[in-house]
């Protein structure tokens, strides 16, 4: 139960985050990969604070023997690219660009009600069971499959 909390509070500090940050709303997204136009560097602000933010938090998590609500880390031993991963890349990067949404920020936004994330969210959603229906959760460890939750990519 610590656990839930604990992945409770985190969501709630990285929707906060995506909020404070203007993420949320799709034209600065459009804005970022627009360098052609209005072009908008305020994302790549935000990805260095949390690159920055992620090299600090995971060399004081890496200093500890064991997670606070786990009996170990799961780290990826991956470290490959195979056609499935950079097609998955490929078809989220298309996606992001042109919507403006990744799975993060339309979580949030549609948690306010805000109808294109709603439609977005929707979609994402038939396209997880889909994916599920035909391949299952391939790359997930046995005596994982079942006990964890599907991942949300973050993409700020």
């Amino acid at each position: 139960m610590k656990s839930l909390g604990a992945a409770a509070a985190g969501g709630a500090l990285f929707g906060a985050g995506l909020l404070v940050s203007g993420m949320t709303r799709p034209e600065k997204v459009v804005g970022f990969l627009d360098v052609t136009g209005a072009w908008d560097p305020s994302l790549a602000l935000v990805m260095a604070g949390a690159i920055a933010a992620h090299v600090v938090g995971r060399r004081l998590v890496q200093r500890r023997g064991a997670p606070l609500f786990g009996e170990h880390f799961h780290v990826p031993t991956r470290a490959d690219l195979d056609p499935r991963l950079v097609a998955g890349a490929a078809i989220f990067g298309v996606g992001w660009g042109l919507s403006g949404y990744c799975p993060g920020p339309a979580l949030v936004a549609a948690a306010g009600g805000v109808p294109p994330a709603l439609l977005f969210v929707a979609a994402m959603t038939v396209g997880i069971v889909v994916h599920h229906a035909l391949h299952g959760r391939a790359g997930v460890a046995d005596d994982e499959a079942e006990a964890a939750p599907p991942q949300v990519t973050d993409c700020a």
